[in-house]
């Protein structure tokens, strides 16, 4: 791209900047490249965490590199962490970038902040990882005034006019939420269960997040669908372990002998739920009696408990978008066409074999027992 130039330019000044203010409150941090000893050093002083809003990674500038600025929401969640070391190893110096990370810490006004900062140092691209879906038009419309493609990964904008963003690249979240209710159906089903009262609580994502939006659609829906099910209560988790067991405290409080299912939207939710479960003199499983609880991402963490048996179903949510945003970039930098959304494949895992496939509108969807395999030989 015609700004590739200034870009490294500017990220040199913005080494400079940092050598000369580092100790001050709010300064842009330089990293060295993935895997070196700077970047281990300062991850390790950090908890490996991003410490600031607006902190910056650059990596090293040299050669004809293309400078991508990410807008990433934050590190809520396992899967979070996941996305951004994947966005963080594709985009490396080795591979020809320069990368300008800025954590929004699950603030929209960071973000717009970040992008207008990215159009000021005139980047060649911008990725985006929404905290909601609204609210975007104003600043996307500014970056495509600067003529700077903008890519979309994982949750969805709600704009007025789709040419304000190039291409989106995630998941589709609402058959994520009808392949884990539909199991549901079926396990209940095959466990001879088909005809009870169920009661269920759904611990949602942070309101107005596309992950969110999805799975609270498909569990709605799937809900209404049956006379014997009925929500017990549904409030936001925020997509955190923290707040999810804050939640399901409360909720337990109120009906915790009623609770048959808890439908939790990502598994940082599901930990912190079944935390507050077992610390309530519940038990967590599927058999009757116990409180069978779900969750989304299939984190190493989330499959681990859903191999124990705590999480009976975790259906995939795919973090790795680094590869496919890449590809999205050098058809772009080759003049090629691009696809404007695209969903990546998924799968669900359950605890056991009761139920190997579910269909949703004609087409069959698997659910493959988890195995410790199946854990090892996973990217995250």
């Amino acid at each position: 791209m015609k700004k590739r130039f200034l870009g490294v330019l500017l990220s040199v000044a913005m080494v400079a900047a940092v050598l000369a203010g580092c100790g001050s409150s709010g300064a842009k941090e330089t990293a060295a490249p993935a895997g070196s000893e700077t970047e281990a050093a300062s991850e390790a002083a950090s908890g490996e965490t991003e410490a600031a809003s607006g902190e910056t990674e650059a990596a090293g500038n040299t050669g004809d590199v293309i400078t991508v600025g990410f807008s990433q929401v934050g590190a809520e969640s396992d899967w979070r962490t996941a996305n951004s070391e994947s966005m963080k190893s594709t985009f490396s110096t080795e591979n020809g970038y320069n990368l300008i990370f800025d954590d929004a810490q699950q603030k929209q006004e960071n973000q717009i902040a970040a992008i207008r900062n990215f159009i000021q140092q005139e980047v060649d691209y911008i990725v985006l990882a929404p905290v909601t879906e609204s609210g975007w038009d104003t600043v996307l419309q500014e970056a495509k005034d600067a003529e700077i493609p903008v890519i979309i990964v994982d949750r969805m904008v709600d704009v007025s006019d789709d040419s304000l963003y190039t291409a989106w690249v995630g998941s589709n979240f609402k058959l994520e939420g009808q392949k884990a209710m539909a199991w549901l159906d079926a396990y209940l089903e095959a466990k001879g269960r088909g005809d009870e009262e169920i009661n269920l609580v759904d611990i949602q994502g942070t309101i107005g997040a596309s992950a969110q939006i999805g799975r609270t659609e498909g569990f709605d829906e799937a809900v209404e669908a049956h006379d014997n099910w009925t929500t017990l209560a549904q409030q936001s988790g925020e997509f955190t372990q923290a707040k999810g067991q804050e939640v399901m405290e409360s909720i337990l409080k109120q009906s915790g002998d009623d609770i048959d299912v808890v439908y939790c939207e990502n598994d940082n939710e599901a930990f912190g739920a079944i935390d507050a479960i077992k610390a309530a003199g519940y038990e967590v499983g599927g058999e009757e009696g116990q409180i069978l609880v779900m969750s989304f991402d299939t984190t190493n963490a989330g499959l681990t408990q859903t191999l124990s048996g705590e999480i009976t179903c975790d259906t995939e949510c795919n973090p790795l978008h680094g590869p496919r945003v890449e590809e999205i970039i050098q058809k772009l930098e080759a003049g090629e066409d691009v696809d404007k959304q695209a969903f990546v494949d998924e799968v669900a895992f359950a605890s056991d074999d009761t139920v190997t496939k579910v269909t949703i509108d004609g087409t069959d969807y698997d659910i493959t027992p988890i195995t410790q395999e199946i854990i090892d030989g996973r990217a995250y």
